[in-house]
């Protein structure tokens, strides 16, 4: 479950970036970039599973969920702190001077 979670937030940011590119103001690009590399990750990971040991490609239950639920608000997390030290608004810059 955890790799359809990240490839399907890997495709609709993607997207928002694309619909608003160039112009990237909020860095959707980056965050497009680190959930590919996620899927990217766990497509090789079930590829090697599958291989090796055979079985369900996919893992549907409540653990897979929740890693892919957890991998997918670490990436927003970083994401987040990507966009505050970049303050593309610069609200930061006018919040620190008052």
């Amino acid at each position: 479950m955890f790799l359809i979670i990240t490839a399907l937030a890997a495709i609709i940011a993607t997207v928002i970036w694309y619909v608003h590119a160039p112009e990237d103001k909020y860095k959707v690009g980056l965050l497009s970039w680190f959930l590919w590399g996620a899927t990217l990750m766990w497509f090789v990971d079930h590829v090697m599973a599958y291989l090796a040991e055979g079985g369900e490609f996919f893992e549907l239950n409540l653990d897979a969920t929740m890693l892919g639920i957890s991998v997918l608000i670490l990436a927003l997390v970083v994401w987040m702190i990507s966009l505050l030290i970049s303050d593309p608004k610069g609200v930061l810059k006018t919040v620190l001077k008052q």
